[in-house]
């Protein structure tokens, strides 16, 4: 099945069950000042799943496109995207584990096609300092799944990626984590306020052995690690409990459900691809890349990745009526349509790349998402107005750190400050080509450029 077909039985699936299929929240929320952009699909829910009484009922299913601009200077990998879209549903107080986990199951087994010899899970091992118990129904669920499957479903207590990273999971089915299967708003049990609902949670993985483990992300392979033999491609939350006042905690009298399911990691699954960006939703985007550029995938993978995925969630910014600028949303949006200009250059496109791709996007996304197809003229003016403006000064920056670097001279706060100030350039991008050229830097980098950030910004007050 292609990306676009698992979304499609994804909503068929969970509609013949019962979920009423919401409407998807915008990227940007307008009146959610707490956070930047949607990034992951329960987040428009928050309400709902808090307490509040969701006009639709008690059984809900979406799809979401999310941002997550946290991710950016992990793009470049073949599993880290901004811009990705979430498989969701949700029961209020319906239905708990005995179904979601089944019926999970079923859809990527019997439904998308996965392996269940390559679907391996992870399960809450309890606190016992806070009286949580450890989540055996969850794994026994899970244990009967893969059992009538004709797979094998031994266990491990792993509780730590740290202790993961030494050990391993020796190819162990479902392992048992501590934190890591643990959600809340707030972090783990300690860090949660006296009132806030949290529960354990079990993740879905996929396994790649054609993937050679990457030993920088620990010794052995894990679920959890980041090595990259497993690909998380979805999680289930077991909102069970809340925090009370003396620091325990006590259930909840509704028990919610929140399942959340990367489309892009699934649909790569799906085609026995550790690489999310041979999906159909991504895949025609690096080819007009490679068709423009006259380079093949294999010999500009980081470069047309971080392209592909930045202009893609420039687009869908854009067609939510942001646009670059100095501050908040604008500002992440500004450093993915520069960040996507600089990788550019590497593909030999001096003349931008918005223009080219957004009609790609536009295309990929018109039956879900049609604003970005129907704004198309729009969107190219506003990324090609920012792209005009930052290739004027971005070849003279790039070409200041190779002279310091020809010089032998290291790169200091001050050069970093003008290289903002003067340029233009982010200081984001600064380092992160320092980084990738490996020039010498300052240790004190960050004090000298903060000061002087400092003294401009009292400067542009004193002249109000």
């Amino acid at each position: 099945m292609d990306a676009q077909d698992i979304r499609r039985a994804y909503l068929d699936l969970l509609a013949a069950d019962g979920h009423a299929i919401v409407q998807r929240a915008p990227i940007v929320l307008r009146d959610d000042p707490t956070t930047l952009f949607t990034g992951s699909g329960m987040q428009p829910l928050l309400p709902y799943l808090l307490g509040a009484d969701h006009p639709e009922g008690s059984r809900l299913a979406d799809v979401q496109p999310c941002l997550r601009a946290q991710d950016m200077d992990e793009v470049g990998d073949n599993r880290h995207t901004t811009f990705f879209e979430m498989l969701g549903n949700w029961s209020l107080g319906d239905y708990e584990k005995a179904e979601q986990i089944p019926r999970l199951f079923h859809f990527l087994v019997d439904v998308v096609g996965l392996d269940p010899n390559r679907i391996y899970v992870s399960c809450f091992i309890g606190d016992a300092e806070h009286g949580i118990p450890r989540d055996e129904q969850s794994a026994a669920i899970w244990e009967r799944l893969f059992t009538e499957k004709g797979v094998s479903a031994d266990r491990i207590d792993l509780d730590t990626e740290e202790y993961g990273n030494d050990h391993g999971s020796n190819g162990a089915r479902i392992a048992f984590y501590g934190h890591k299967n643990w959600w809340s708003r707030f972090g783990g049990p300690d860090e949660m306020p006296a009132g806030d609902p949290g529960g354990p949670d079990s993740e879905v993985f996929y396994y790649f052995p054609q993937v050679e483990h990457d030993t920088a992300f620990g010794r052995y392979p894990h679920q959890n690690s980041d090595g990259g033999q497993y690909l998380e491609i979805g999680n289930s939350v077991f909102m069970t409990f809340r925090k009370t006042e003396e620091g325990g905690f006590a259930e909840l009298p509704r028990h919610n459900v929140d399942f959340g399911g990367g489309l892009e990691r699934i649909a790569a699954s799906s085609i026995d691809s550790p690489d999310v960006y041979r999906i159909s939703l991504v895949w025609p985007i690096i080819e007009r890349l490679q068709e423009v550029s006259g380079k093949s995938y294999e010999e500009a993978t980081e470069a047309m990745r971080v392209v592909a995925d930045h202009i893609r969630g420039a687009a869908f910014l854009a067609s939510d009526g942001v646009k670059p600028g100095n501050s908040k949303q604008g500002y992440v949006m500004r450093r993915l349509v520069r960040r996507a200009l600089r990788y550019g250059l590497d593909l030999e496109l001096t003349a931008g790349v918005a223009a080219d791709l957004v009609p790609i996007v536009g295309q990929l996304y018109a039956d879900v998402y049609p604003e970005v197809a129907e704004q198309q003229d729009v969107i190219i003016a506003v990324l090609q107005k920012e792209e005009k403006q930052f290739a004027r000064t971005l070849r003279k920056g790039l070409s200041m750190l190779r002279r310091l670097n020809r010089q032998g001279e290291t790169v200091t706060g001050s050069h970093l400050f003008e290289l903002h100030d003067t340029f233009g350039m982010p200081i984001e991008l600064s380092l992160e080509e320092a980084q990738r050229k490996e020039y010498a830097l300052a240790e004190d980098w960050q004090k000298v450029f903060d000061e002087l950030m400092s003294e401009q910004q009292n400067r542009s007050r004193a002249a109000v």
